[in-house]
């Protein structure tokens, strides 16, 4: 297959990024990561919602074009998503690989939407091509969600290229890494981390792996690390600890910890099970790697950690059950949610002991998949299943439904929160739930 983009740098104009201590105030009043803004999970001075249906407490809803099962972000009154539309045209001969064998054209869109009425601000083609390789059943063209420095959106759409637009949606920069090969053709999810001028990619597949940091302003990569793994779906990380910046890394064989100046590796630690998905979570001083396919896996690493800390006492501690396969956990004050596999089976832990607070039980009405990660605002947690149903449950000793929620579409995106408003990004709509 021709090369899309190889190395070529659009540059219309560019004002670097500004990664500041206005941005980290902002970034709380926003979503700019698709774990939020502190990739916990949690919203931070917003008071949602919590009830809703179709016809009650939906301020609007938008038809959204194409498939994409990423998770929105929010930047000031702007919603971005991406989504792939396949076109009626198609390629003869098309070179495929895998079982699913795709012969249609996609076009690889980012939309940006009015926070306010769910109106589209901008729509932009980033590429059309046909695939070369199919997806899951479950996976979408547009699994990978964009992030932003506030300044500028960040959008993978992983072997069909990495873009970067100001928010009104003119094109920077463009840059093609190559085709993945993902295990199965199960496709590609793992979302970009951006961090000042550092914009974080990783890309485990069944050729060679590695982990790259391309300059934000640019496109071009400051360095590029090999990595000893197989295909992963888990968007890294990046978090300050003791004057030195860290890029955390989940891995089917190991979570690495690299150095965000030069790629190099501080610590890293195995024991993980295979396919990761879920995004780790900072909390103290302590970083919590889950992983739950084949499988069950929980480990507080300290941040503080060097070399490798496999199977020593420098883990803080562990817990190896019932841990999610997709959802990534959830953090809501010193209390880890997650549930088992893809079940709606909710487990919560203390962070920084790992003592129990509430064993792997079924949640109350939901019998659906669970493929969103759970979100919280507050004292509640917002657990959502495939079938369009969210369950709101109050943090506490005990495992208190406060209600059911359920909207005519099926959600495998995260709920995003911000000030009194839900946005669910379903198969067909984008809602935005309010009560005023």
């Amino acid at each position: 297959m021709t090369k899309r983009f190889l190395s070529v740098l659009i540059v219309c104009y560019f004002v670097a990024p500004a990664f500041s201590a206005d941005f980290e105030t902002e970034k709380f009043n926003n979503w700019h990561h698709w774990r939020g803004p502190d990739y916990s999970g949690a919203a931070h001075n917003a008071n949602p919602p919590t009830t809703w249906s179709e016809d009650k407490n939906i301020k609007w809803k938008a038809e959204i074009p194409g498939n994409g099962s990423s998770t929105p972000i929010i930047w000031g009154n702007k919603v971005f998503i991406t989504t792939a539309i396949q076109t009626d045209k198609s390629k003869e001969g098309a070179q495929v690989s895998g079982d699913r064998s795709p012969s249609k054209y996609y076009k690889f869109d980012v939309i940006c939407f009015d926070r306010n009425s769910g109106d589209i601000l901008w729509q932009k083609t980033a590429t059309e091509t046909v695939p070369h390789e199919g997806h899951h059943g479950t996976n979408t063209y547009a699994s990978g969600s964009p992030t932003t420095d506030g300044e500028f959106l960040y959008v993978t759409f992983g072997s069909f290229g990495i873009f970067c637009y100001d928010l009104d949606g003119n094109l920077i920069w463009q840059r093609d890494l190559g085709d993945m090969q993902t295990r199965n053709s199960f496709g590609e999810g793992t979302s970009l981390t951006v961090h000042g001028d550092n914009l974080i990619v990783t890309w485990d597949h069944e050729g060679p792996s590695f982990i790259t940091n391309l300059d934000a302003k640019t496109g071009d990569p400051k360095w590029k690390v090999d990595r000893d793994e197989q295909t992963t779906w888990a968007t890294p990380i990046v978090v300050e600890h003791d004057g030195v910046t860290q890029v955390i890394a989940n891995g089917a064989k190991r979570v690495i910890s690299y150095n965000i100046k030069d790629g190099k590796i501080i610590w890293q630690c195995g024991g993980q099970t295979g396919n990761p998905i879920p995004t780790p979570i900072v909390r103290n001083g302590i970083v919590l790697v889950t992983s739950g396919w084949r499988g069950e896996a929980l480990y507080a690493i300290p941040l503080n950690s060097k070399g490798d800390i496999t199977g020593t006492d420098k883990i803080a501690w562990s817990y190896n059950n019932d841990t999610p396969y997709v959802p990534s956990p959830v953090l809501v004050q010193d209390r880890l949610y997650f549930t088992k596999d893809r079940n709606p089976i909710m487990s919560c832990v203390n962070a920084d002991t790992g003592e129990v607070i509430l064993p792997a039980a079924r949640l109350p009405e939901l019998l659906g998949t669970v493929y969103a990660s759970p979100a919280a605002s507050g004292d509640n947690v917002y657990f959502t299943t495939r079938d369009g149903k969210t369950l709101v449950l109050k943090v506490g000793d005990e495992s208190k439904p406060f209600s059911v929620n359920q909207v005519d579409d099926e959600i495998d995106a995260t709920p995003v929160i911000i000030g009194d408003k839900i946005f669910l990004r379903g198969k067909e709509y984008l809602y935005c739930i309010s009560a005023s």
